[in-house]
């Protein structure tokens, strides 16, 4: 396989439309024509890092993190992002960063740590806004039912746990070819009447341009008639965080003490215990204080992230305990989901799990 087709399979899982607007995700160092040698799989792209891909001949680092957030005005190694860059490329090792993206996805960052945690009845803590959009289009009745099920085929009508979803009305069109119109149905220069449907069906915004391709492969028309509207409409399963709830209700300082044993935490920084059982658990990897205000309105006993800032605890007001768990410590297994995801669509090279400890935080 070749980086691009390797690419293909992880923006499949996780589609870098839905990555945040700041972020930095894709391919960011290397050639997506070469051919994988090996690929290493790992939370954060580091110098040890690059070493260790060189050691175990990768020639690909798939990476949570993206060595490069900002813009690279020189490459000159005068800090660790260049010395990480050049190192790369002079060792012909690409580099892919996947990081929001991955953290957007319902079977993403979020769901492992809640997955750690045994939470149950998962929802998305902040579903995503405008990611929804609805195809209208108009088709002889007698190819209505060819057209449906080409959308369907490329993602057209899933809604949650459903698929195959559409809204169709019946009714009667009208137009005239001109003069330069090769028409399928009608006459040029005569005004038709055609019985069609009208076939309305929702679909994610990242496939729209597969979509509009089986539109016009499938419709028998030359001027192919459809609307599409972007939806407010809240994706249930697409956003940032989590919220789910233990089997069992459990005491606050007993519940943190599993936190730190399941997450190895070197310490666990968190609000005043407020004297109420857990139960109800929201999540989020990484830094998480702007979600504060939502892990309260959503009714959690507890809110679990990183990054915390001195005044960000005040914003508990005793309604929850927040506890920041250390943000390394937060998304550790994301490269196990990574792999996980890939090993069971590649066989052709070498997936390897990085044994480097890339957290920069050390504790006492």
């Amino acid at each position: 396989m070749i980086v691009q087709e390797v690419i293909d399979l992880i923006e499949d899982f996780a589609p870098l439309n839905y990555a945040e607007d700041f972020d930095n995700v894709g391919l960011l160092v290397g050639d997506k024509n070469t051919e994988v040698t090996s690929a290493l799989i790992t939370l954060d792209t580091l110098e040890k890092t690059v070493e260790e891909a060189i050691k175990k001949d990768c020639n690909l680092i798939i990476s949570f993190h993206p060595i490069i957030f900002g813009g690279l005005k020189k490459l000159t190694g005068r800090n660790y992002v260049e010395r990480i860059v050049m190192k790369a490329i002079k060792n012909d090792i690409a580099i892919y960063g996947i990081h929001t993206a991955l953290d957007n996805q319902f079977k993403g960052v979020n769901d492992m740590i809640s997955e750690k945690l045994g939470l149950q009845n998962r929802k998305i803590l902040i579903p995503r806004r405008n990611s929804i959009k609805k195809l209208t289009t108009f088709v002889p009745v007698q190819n209505a039912d060819h057209v449906r099920e080409a959308l369907f085929a490329k993602g057209a009508g899933s809604i949650g746990n459903y698929d195959y979803c559409s809204f169709n009305l019946t009714g009667k069109g009208s137009f005239k070819p001109n003069e330069d119109a090769n028409p399928v149905i009608g006459e040029k220069g005569k005004i038709h009447f055609e019985e069609e449907t009208q076939i309305g069906v929702t679909y994610p915004a990242h496939l729209e341009s597969g979509i509009l391709k089986a539109l016009f492969d499938s419709h028998p028309y030359e001027e192919v008639a459809y609307e599409i509207h972007k939806l407010d409409n809240k994706n249930q399963h697409l956003g940032m965080g989590m919220i789910g709830e233990l089997e069992s209700e459990k005491n606050e300082k007993e519940f943190l003490e599993e936190v730190k044993q399941v997450f190895n935490c070197g310490g666990i920084r968190h609000s005043a215990f407020l004297g109420k059982p857990i139960k109800k658990v929201a999540v989020l990897g990484g830094s998480g204080a702007f979600a504060i205000d939502k892990a309260k309105a959503a009714g959690a006993d507890i809110y679990i992230t990183a990054d915390l800032k001195y005044h960000d605890y005040y914003k508990a007001e005793e309604k929850l305990v927040l506890a920041d768990i250390g943000h390394y410590e937060s998304e550790q297994f994301t490269k196990n989901l990574l792999y996980s995801f890939l090993s069971k669509k590649i066989s052709s090279f070498a997936l390897i799990l990085a044994d480097t400890n890339t957290n920069p935080i050390n504790y006492l």
